[in-house]
C-alpha cells in the first residue's frame, strides 16, 4: 500500500514523512514536492520522491498515480488561490484512482467565523463531493505560532494579547504530524473528522507557562485591537499583516479556537507534549 504525503519539505509536510518513516517502511512512503532537489534527503532514504505542483494539475495527476493513501497538506498563500490549489488536488486524486485522502483542516471549519476557515470548508467539501473516503484532520492552533511573543518575552517583553480571556487549543507542531502518521498509515478512519488540539487555555496560561519554562514572571499586556496592531507593528510585523494578527486575536477572543477535544492524544497515544517543554524548546532554553 502506497502512502503519499504533499507539501513534504515544508514545516509540516516533513514532520509527517519523519513520524511515517517511524511506522512504515520507506519504500512504502511517497512525497509530492514542487521541487524534488529539495527532498533528496528523503530520497536517499528511499522515500519515492515526485514532482507535484498545485498549480500543474497534470504534474499532481502522476504524482498520485499508484497511490492509496493521500494526505493533502493544506498550502500556503491567500484564499482563493489555496482554494483553487487544494481543488487542483482533489480533483487529481480522484482521477489518479487515490483510495483514501486525508487533509490538513481547521478547527470547526464547516462553522467557523475564523477567516482561514472558507478555504478548508470549501476543501472539505470537495473531497465529500468525491465519494472517496476521507479524513479531515482540523488543526488548531500551533504553539510555534507563538514564536515571536515566545522570543520576544526571552528578550525582555511582556505578553501581549487582545484576546481577553478566549482559549486556544494549542499543541506542538510534531504532535499534529504524528497524529496525521497514524491516520494515513492506519486504519478504521473513513469518513471520520478530528478535531485536534492540546488542552484548552488562555493567553494568561501561556504566560504561566512561559514563566515555568524560563524560571521568571512573564507578565500580560491586555491591551485593545488598536493598541495591539500598533504594540506588533513596532515589533516588526509587517503592514499588510497586522490586519491577520488582530483578526486572529478577534477570533480567539470570540472563542472560534476553543473547540476541546481528546481526539489528539487519542490519535498519538499519549497526552500531547506539554506546553512547557514546546516553549522551552522555542525558546532555546534546557
Amino acid at each position: 500500500m502506497k502512502l503519499l504525503v504533499t507539501g513534504a519539505t515544508g514545516h509540516l509536510g516533513s514532520l509527517i514523512v519523519k513520524a511515517l518513516l517511524e511506522r512504515v517502511p520507506a519504500e512504502r512512503i511517497a512525497v509530492s514536492v514542487r521541487d524534488p532537489q529539495k527532498a533528496a534527503a528523503l530520497a536517499e532514504q528511499g522515500v519515492d520522491v515526485r514532482r507535484g505542483d498545485f498549480d500543474d494539475p497534470a504534474s499532481l495527476e502522476q504524482a498520485f498515480a499508484g497511490v492509496d493513501r493521500l494526505l493533502i497538506v493544506s498550502t500556503d498563500g491567500d484564499t482563493q488561490t489555496r482554494i483553487r490549489q487544494h481543488a487542483n488536488a482533489v480533483e487529481a486524486a480522484r482521477n489518479a484512482g487515490v483510495g483514501f485522502i486525508a487533509y490538513t483542516s481547521a478547527p470547526n471549519a464547516q462553522e467557523s467565523e475564523l477567516f482561514l476557515a472558507e478555504v478548508h470548508r470549501e476543501t472539505e467539501n470537495a473531497i465529500r463531493a468525491t465519494g472517496i473516503p476521507y479524513a479531515f484532520l482540523r488543526n488548531n492552533w500551533y504553539i510555534e505560532n507563538e514564536a515571536g511573543a515566545i522570543q520576544g518575552i526571552v528578550a525582555g517583553a511582556p505578553l501581549v494579547t487582545s484576546a481577553e480571556n478566549g482559549k486556544v487549543g494549542w499543541a506542538a507542531r510534531s504532535d499534529y504530524a504524528e497524529a496525521a502518521a497514524a491516520v494515513l498509515a492506519g486504519d478504521r478512519h473513513d469518513n471520520k473528522v478530528y478535531e485536534l488540539g492540546g488542552p484548552l487555555r488562555s493567553y494568561a496560561d501561556l504566560a504561566s507557562a512561559t514563566s515555568e519554562a524560563l524560571g521568571r514572571e512573564v507578565p500580560v499586556q491586555q491591551v485593545d485591537d488598536d493598541a495591539y496592531a500598533d504594540i506588533m507593528k513596532s515589533a516588526g510585523v509587517p503592514e499588510f499583516a497586522l490586519p491577520i494578527v488582530v483578526a486572529i486575536q478577534q477570533a480567539i477572543r470570540a472563542g472560534t479556537l476553543a473547540v476541546e477535544s481528546n481526539d489528539l492524544e487519542n490519535l498519538i497515544g499519549r497526552p500531547a507534549t506539554p506546553l512547557t517543554q514546546a516553549i522551552k524548546e522555542i525558546a532555546g532554553v534546557q
